[in-house]
């Protein structure tokens, strides 16, 4: 279901670098999962939200992992809205030079967990997760997905499969952190060699932060 934005017109980005960030971004968000990004405009600050993974399936045990890049604004703006990936994509492409002006799409897409609202404080510093592990994590995790899945296989074991890998605690992890937010950590770009995360949580919520960006964690079970 769609409907048209009136939010805004346009998102002035800071400069050149900035919608290289955002372009980086929208193209890794699209390989992990070509959906929906949600922009939300906060006064000089927009925050551009893509969920990684969710459940599909009712009772399913994927977590839902959200990640999130904010960069910076040349104009303040207001702007909320959740549009497809590729749209922006499209947009993206056309922009060359210094051109910082991202028109917004116009069709707007509803997604489930865009009206998902992490919490804005109360984060709890639990510790800090190596780059290194996540890493491990990550990559350990799509070979042992791809050994479970069969040829051919159902969109239901498919998603099981999905569940029991990504949404397992990882191994000497404070916070039952789901492997499913190394992978997405991983898919966005979010983690480099050699450098450090650091774990938050609020309200069952989990967050795993970095330079890069954030990772946010949500439980299936308050889904």
């Amino acid at each position: 279901m769609s409907g048209l934005s009136t939010a805004a017109d346009v998102l002035r980005l800071a400069d050149a670098g900035t919608v290289a960030d955002l372009r980086t971004f929208v193209t890794r968000a699209r390989t992990a999962d070509d959906g929906a990004i949600r922009l939300q405009g906060a006064g000089s600050v927009l925050a551009a939200y893509v969920c990684v993974m969710r459940p599909k399936l009712l009772g399913e045990g994927t977590p839902t992992i959200l990640g999130l890049r904010t960069m910076a604004l040349a104009s303040p703006s207001s702007v909320d809205v959740t549009v497809s990936l590729a749209s922006v994509a499209d947009r993206l492409a056309r922009m060359e030079g210094e051109d910082v002006d991202l028109p917004v799409p116009p069709m707007t897409v509803n997604e489930s967990w865009a009206g998902i609202s992490a919490p804005r404080g109360g984060w709890e510093r639990l510790g800090d997760v190596t780059a290194d592990t996540l890493i491990t994590a990550a990559k350990n995790g799509v070979r042992e997905v791809a050994q479970i899945i069969p040829v051919n296989p159902g969109q239901m074991i498919v998603n099981n499969a999905r569940a029991s890998v990504w949404g397992r605690p990882m191994a000497d992890v404070p916070g039952e952190l789901p492997a499913g937010a190394a992978f997405a950590a991983y898919a966005l770009g979010f983690v480099a060699p050699g450098e450090d995360a650091v774990l938050f949580s609020s309200h069952r919520w989990l967050r795993l932060s970095t330079t890069r960006g954030h990772i946010l964690v949500r439980p299936p079970s308050i889904l």
